[in-house]
């Protein structure tokens, strides 16, 4: 009896040895680090700036794939304003003369309209925009 526990613990410890050895055993890719395996690609990084003036954003209209990682800096040339977008739960305030910056992954494809959320004046309800997902 002790014998067979002394062997099949030198072949588990053998077996061990051997998937640390050589991983590609494992079925991994061998020329491919195990973090990357699961990535197809870096997602594209795209960059935007908006200026919201006179309750109005301009550009307004973005496009971009889906996958991307979006960045957009909105800056306010007059008063406070907010850029809201529901779907990607983002909603950012402006304060009046400055600007926000801030990311996030477009993940779905679609057309989602951006907005000032802001109810401090009724042409707010006025700014919109629309972001563009291209489906990859």
């Amino acid at each position: 009896m002790a014998n067979t526990r002394r062997i099949l613990g030198s072949l588990l410890i053998g077996a061990g040895a051997c998937l640390l050895a050589f991983p590609s055993a494992s079925g991994a890719d061998p020329g491919v680090p195990a973090a990357a395996a699961g990535q197809e690609q870096a997602p594209n990084r795209r960059e935007f700036d908006l200026t919201a003036r006179n309750y109005h954003f301009s550009p307004d209209h973005i496009e971009v794939t889906q996958d991307d990682l979006v960045k957009l800096t909105v800056r306010s040339a007059d008063i406070a304003y907010s850029l809201t977008i529901d779907e990607y739960r983002v909603s950012k305030r402006v304060p009046a003369g400055g600007e926000v910056a801030f990311e996030f992954r477009a993940d779905r494809p679609g057309k989602f309209a951006f907005y000032s959320n802001l109810t401090s004046d009724p042409r707010h309800q006025t700014m919109r925009g629309e972001l563009v997902v291209r489906a990859r």
